[in-house]
């Protein structure tokens, strides 16, 4: 492959990991990850968006954002101009697409247009999923489920687990199995993967439109129904009864239902108690964090799907730095790829070492619940006793939702230690922190831009 392409291909995931790193999980996973580089050339650079209304939000929303990222990382201003995905790649994008795709057999333009159309990614498979003790248990249940769908009793099958684990990734892997199978290839409407608020957003859409029965009709006729963080549905009343009809008709028909959270149904908040239950009709796993030989083995095998052999003492180096978080794993070899690539430069222990070293050091020495409550204390004119107490006082309560927010995002701590040192609090309090924290950056700009200032303070503060 030409070079131009591989330069592009390392700044476009450069790109959507600097975008990953300023807005919200959710937020990404709904408006970023379905981009595709178009072209880059005469400083502009072009995004593919699937549908008209996603240009009409990263305008309103998201504009001066991207073009800040851009800019900052190619050293240049750079414009953004958005085209809608056509039936067909465009040559730029099919190079980038030869260059990172691993499909379980062969390909054909049906296969291809109908992942584009699914916003499925063709490298999300189960041969791309690395197993490990970790994952073992879901990974094999999905295989399960891939094969025959419908006809195990790993229906529905949920998969819960924290950020960044390859909840996604297994999800899209059953899509991309089943495409790959042929199975899907006569009635496109077998096989429907949405994001949770992707759902929601097509339901609102329907009812401005009066198309409720297409709407509905429209997901009753899948063979396969995959929804991503089913935890968004929280408080969403008229959205949970569309989809507790759905999952109901789906079921009785032996149709096949598998979603992913980020805990236990049980755990789930804002959700109707018959939906919950339904979630535990079949089976339940989750995806814990992996073990430094499933990340080193993760880093070896990215770096192997993207054309690079990768030394052990680098791979050992990043794995030993990151421990919770599979994204942040990827991330940082995007990195190192992407300074390699655009330096003309080997990757070298040195080079991960100058490239990665500070961050890793500084995120492990520093970083602590601790240092956290004392941060926001700070911000807010608050004691830490106050926070961590029982108080209800709005801005008491909003400080504390802040902290334990940044406490998951900013430490490796998990959500029952983050709990513990918030006044001895169960798991579940923080989760339903940690949403409002989410919900109210999604809706208010000025609150992201205070959370995106208060994640960078305690990055450098201390």
């Amino acid at each position: 492959m030409n070079s131009i392409y591989i330069d592009k291909y390392m700044f476009w995931n450069a790109f959507l990991k600097a975008l990953e790193e300023r807005v919200s999980v959710h937020s990404f996973n709904t408006w970023f990850k379905p981009l595709v580089l178009h072209d880059l050339s005469n400083d502009v650079l072009t995004v593919s968006v699937p549908q008209q209304y996603y240009s009409s939000w990263l305008e309103e929303h998201y504009l001066s954002l991207l073009n800040s990222t851009a800019t900052n990382l190619l050293g240049r201003n750079i414009l953004i101009r958005f085209v809608v995905s056509a039936q067909e790649n465009t040559p730029e994008e099919q190079q980038l697409t030869d260059h990172v795709t691993t499909h379980e057999s062969s390909s054909s333009p049906h296969h291809d247009s109908l992942l584009e159309e699914l916003n499925i990614n063709p490298r999300f498979t189960f041969n791309t999923f690395v197993v490990g003790h970790s994952n073992q248990f879901a990974y094999a249940a999905s295989k399960a489920v891939a094969d025959a769908p419908g006809l195990t009793a790993f229906n529905p099958l949920v998969i819960y687990g924290g950020v960044g684990l390859g909840k996604t990734h297994i999800l899209q892997a059953i899509a991309n199995s089943y495409i790959s199978s042929g199975k899907a290839s006569n009635d496109r409407g077998k096989i429907i993967f949405v994001s949770s608020e992707k759902f929601t957003m097509d339901f609102i859409l329907s009812i401005q439109k009066n198309q409720t029965a297409q709407y509905s009709q429209y997901y009753r006729a899948a063979n396969i129904l995959l929804v991503d963080d089913i935890q968004f549905f929280n408080n969403k009343e008229r959205t949970q009864e569309e989809f507790f009809h759905i999952f109901n008709d789906l079921h009785q028909k032996g149709k096949q239902i598998v979603l992913t959270m980020d805990c236990p149904p049980s755990h789930l908040k804002g959700l109707a108690d018959r939906l919950i239950n339904r979630f535990q009709w079949g089976l339940v796993t989750d995806i814990q964090p992996p073990d430094f030989e499933t990340r080193v083995a993760i880093l070896k095998k990215k770096a192997e799907n993207d054309g690079v052999e990768l030394d052990n003492a680098i791979a050992d180096f990043i794995a030993s730095n990151i421990t919770a978080n599979i994204r942040e794993l990827e991330g940082s070899l995007i990195r190192l790829l992407a300074y390699s690539s655009l330096h003309g430069t080997d990757i070298s222990l040195q080079m991960a070492s100058d490239i990665l070293g500070d961050t890793f050091r500084k995120t492990s020495r520093t970083i602590s619940i601790e240092s956290i409550q004392k941060l926001i204390s700070h911000h807010f004119s608050l004691s830490p006793d106050l926070i961590i107490g029982e108080s209800r006082r709005k801005e008491v309560a909003n400080a504390r939702h802040i902290a334990m927010y940044l406490c998951k995002q900013l430490t490796s701590s998990s959500l029952k230690t983050i709990g513990l040192n918030f006044g001895n609090r169960d798991h579940s309090t923080v989760i339903h922190s940690i949403h409002l924290v989410e919900k109210k950056m999604n809706s208010e700009p000025a609150f992201l831009k205070l959370i995106q200032d208060l994640t960078n303070q305690t990055k450098n503060a201390f």
